[in-house]
């Protein structure tokens, strides 16, 4: 499978996540998700380190991801997330037109304290494209607060019901698009970012 490596040096690599893919295995135990194709293909290259995920994005979410070639290095980055020192900027198309150009949603997620910035690029006949940052790490934040607001991700079906929404989407319109943060070795300050997928550019095309 072709993975696209955004970024790569001897300590970190980061790569774009394909949308419909897991990052990691869920309690049922899947056997083919993005880290154990990475760590396969890195064995069948005679490889003496593995990889080990600094983070997680959803299944149906495309996107940077980063991975440390080493535990000791997969904890300091994995800190990094949990102090908040990792910038994050997701492309986002969201159902409806969101009324301000900016703003911060505050929501609790299962009882805890969550907080995403957006910004809006540019309101579409029946979406609005977004640029949202998501100031604190909770599962699926980002799409349990548009939901909040009543603008929820086109294509979503977890959070939201289709069939309220005229729009329709087969793919979850999210995008992990920039991150940046300081490495943890080189302490050099590392800005990333992503194309947008295809048929994220072919659902802008359609719906224009």
């Amino acid at each position: 499978m072709n993975i696209p490596i955004v970024y790569e040096d001897e300590w970190l690599l980061v790569v774009d996540k394909p949308a419909g893919l897991l990052s990691i295995p869920t309690p049922r135990n899947e056997s083919r998700t993005l880290t154990s194709i990475l760590n396969d293909d890195l064995k069948e290259k005679g490889a003496v380190y593995r990889l080990h995920p600094c983070h997680r994005l959803d299944r149906e979410t495309s996107g940077l991801m980063i991975y440390a070639k080493g535990k000791s290095l997969q904890q300091n980055m994995m800190e990094e997330f949990k102090q908040r020192r990792v910038k994050k900027a997701y492309l986002v198309f969201v159902q409806g037109s969101v009324a301000k150009d900016s703003g911060e949603i505050k929501a609790p997620i299962e009882g805890k304290s969550a907080l995403t910035g957006y910004k809006v690029i540019e309101r579409k006949k029946d979406f609005t494209v977004v640029n949202a940052e998501p100031l604190t790490g909770r599962t699926n934040q980002i799409r349990i607060h548009f939901k909040h607001i009543g603008h929820p991700v086109v294509g979503d079906d977890r959070f939201a019901f289709r069939r309220d929404f005229a729009l329709k989407s087969k793919y979850l319109c999210l995008h992990a698009q920039k991150l940046e943060f300081i490495h943890p070795q080189t302490h050099g300050t590392i800005k990333l970012s992503a194309k947008l997928p295809v048929y994220l550019k072919e659902f802008l095309d359609t719906h224009g």
